[in-house]
């Protein structure tokens, strides 16, 4: 049986050249400050944070919004339209939806055209704590974009959807 031994380093022996910037001292994210994905995650987690803060009153987490707001306007949606709108998996998708009517805020109810599909709904409290939320949503919205101008935010929308749609 052969071993293969890895060359012992010298203390004489260049290594990489440490390249760390010394405490205190900015780095240079020149290059990732050009590119979309690296700010729009910024800006995501940015904006995440202060959702997720505001959120805790109410138990939601982002995805639990977006699916009480698509109910909320869309109502009777399908689980598959869920999905299909969220980009969630039907398995995972099946456990919010699970999780939110334990909660009293859904309810499923046969939909009126496709008889092998159920419909999503909001009850009494869905409504109440969906508007809640929403108010609190859009505060939110305003307040970790406040650097920006009303005509700014719409565009930086519009741009923005111009990339995912």
């Amino acid at each position: 049986m052969s071993s293969v031994r890895s060359p012992k380093k010298s203390p004489s022996t260049p290594g990489p050249a440490d390249t760390t910037p010394p405490a205190g001292e900015l780095v240079d994210t020149g290059f990732l400050r050009t590119l979309v994905g690296y700010n729009t995650r910024r800006a995501a987690l940015s904006i995440i944070a202060v959702f997720m803060d505001r959120m805790a009153v109410y138990d939601l987490k982002v995805v639990d919004f977006s699916v009480l707001s698509l109910v909320e306007h869309n109502p009777g949606i399908t689980s598959r339209q869920l999905c299909a709108t969220l980009s969630v998996l039907p398995p995972n998708m099946v456990g919010l939806i699970a999780a939110l009517e334990r909660r009293g805020l859904i309810e499923r109810r046969p939909h009126p055209s496709d008889g092998r599909a159920m419909g999503v709904h909001l009850t009494p409290a869905g409504v109440e704590l969906t508007a809640q939320a929403a108010q609190t949503a859009a505060q939110l919205e305003e307040d970790a974009t406040n650097r920006l101008t009303a005509a700014e935010r719409k565009t930086l929308i519009r741009l923005l959807q111009k990339v995912y749609d």
